[in-house]
């Protein structure tokens, strides 16, 4: 398995797992955060968030932080970053737990009675709908838990997702920032969502929302989630509102989005650019069933080797966003690694292609696997291990598949999040 940047089979999957290091480096709070800081309020600063990259963030806030401050955010497992005055508590992701959701209560108790003169920080990214759980009064965690699982191997989009999950909660969909008020207070976050809709991020706790509870109970209908009584009538009874926009609460409220996935794209195509190689930026918002999109982008670097369209070789073709995958065998899903073993398997060898897919936050599914690479030689090596490639992606079994050929990428922790990431080089 490789582990870390830079230690691939190929030259070219170097340099596709160097523009990989770039993207995740781009994104980092030491770099993207420090500009946005706020002057010093009048009053207290208190720095809440949630998210694989809060402690970082909170990190990065204290080091750029003159005056008095204190605060409370929780993130992944593995993910803490020390902090001198601001408590870091690392909980369960993507399925929320016990510590996530005191966390979440504490948080909200810590933002109770504040002023007008002082200042709310909220440091959000990626992971925090899960890390931050705190259900609706009259829903059980084990309620949340079920119904998460089942959407999350559903093939729902995140937007779908995080659409039931704000009205499940007890401080998603803008209630956190209602409980701040009157004290003002700025959201800084990094996107890990298509489009960079902060109301995606994290579930939008400071954002406000205009889905509604009907929207969320078509979702759960649409993808057939086992939904307990009690749930189902509190959503079709309108009971679990979210903050919708407009409202007085939210007036003091500011959002800025200080590291995208376009911005990680671009900073990967800059590391092309330095080796001589022209890189094209696909989109930075790619949605739907992984295996679909490994399809097209394998046609897609097929034309191009081809016939030099739309782009002539050599070149490196950069995508981002968020694909889903429907879990229907027994292994483990991971979009980037079922996408990519889906490429490989339409790409039946094409000389001269190699591709990386990877998610920035260093766990693609359930795995502390970031992704992984192919090659041109990839299925033949696969068959004379005895392994079937085209069993092993309808197992859902990505993971298992590149772990078996050693070609998982395995980064660890990156204490950031924006998104999945894929290159395909293709050669001249």
């Amino acid at each position: 398995m490789t582990r870390g940047y830079g230690f691939e089979r190929s030259a070219q999957a170097r340099l596709l797992s160097r523009m990989f290091g770039a993207a995740v480096a781009r994104a980092q709070a030491a770099t993207c955060l420090p500009a946005h800081l706020p002057p010093p309020p009048a009053g207290r600063l208190v720095v809440i968030g949630a998210g694989k990259a809060s402690a970082a963030m909170a990190c990065t806030v204290e080091n750029h932080w003159a005056g008095g401050l204190s605060g409370l955010v929780v993130t992944r497992y593995g993910y803490g970053v020390p902090c001198r005055s601001i408590e870091v508590v690392e909980a369960a992701h993507p399925v929320p737990d016990d510590t996530g959701m005191a966390a979440a209560s504490r948080m909200l108790s810590m933002v109770e009675g504040l002023g007008a003169d002082d200042l709310v920080l909220c440091l959000m990214s990626g992971g925090g709908s899960s890390l931050l759980a705190l259900p609706a009064h009259g829903i059980a965690l084990e309620d949340k838990q079920a119904i998460g699982r089942g959407l999350l191997r559903s093939g729902a989009t995140i937007s779908e997702i995080n659409c039931v999950r704000r009205h499940l909660s007890a401080v998603k969909g803008g209630r956190l920032a209602v409980a701040c008020y009157p004290a003002r207070v700025l959201t800084l976050l990094i996107s890990d969502v298509p489009g960079d809709n902060p109301i995606d991020i994290a579930s939008g706790p400071t954002v406000a929302d205009p889905t509604t509870c009907a929207d969320a109970l078509a979702i759960l209908r649409r993808y057939r989630i086992e939904v307990p009584a009690k749930v189902a009538d509190l959503l079709g009874g309108g009971h679990l509102e979210s903050i919708k926009p407009g409202d007085p609460r939210l007036a003091r409220s500011e959002i800025r989005v200080v590291a995208t996935p376009q911005m990680a794209l671009d900073a990967a195509a800059a590391v092309a650019a330095e080796a001589g190689i022209p890189a094209y930026v696909l989109s930075d918002a790619l949605e739907g069933e992984a295996r679909e999109v490994g399809k097209v982008l394998a046609a897609i670097a097929r034309q191009v080797a081809k016939a030099g369209q739309p782009f002539t070789p050599p070149c490196i073709l950069l995508s981002g966003g968020e694909t889903t995958v429907t879990v229907r065998g027994s292994g483990s899903g991971g979009r980037n690694v079922d996408g990519l073993l889906a490429m490989a398997i339409a790409l039946e060898g094409e000389r001269g292609v190699h591709a990386l897919m990877a998610d920035t936050d260093g766990v693609d599914g359930s795995r502390e696997i970031a992704g992984g690479c192919i090659y041109p030689d990839t299925l033949s090596r696969a068959r004379q291990s005895g392994i079937n490639p085209q069993d092993r992606l309808e197992q859902n079994g990505g993971h298992d598949f590149f772990e078996a050929i050693g070609d998982s990428l395995i980064t660890g922790p990156t204490f950031t999040n924006v998104n999945d990431f894929r290159a395909v080089f293709i050669e001249a």
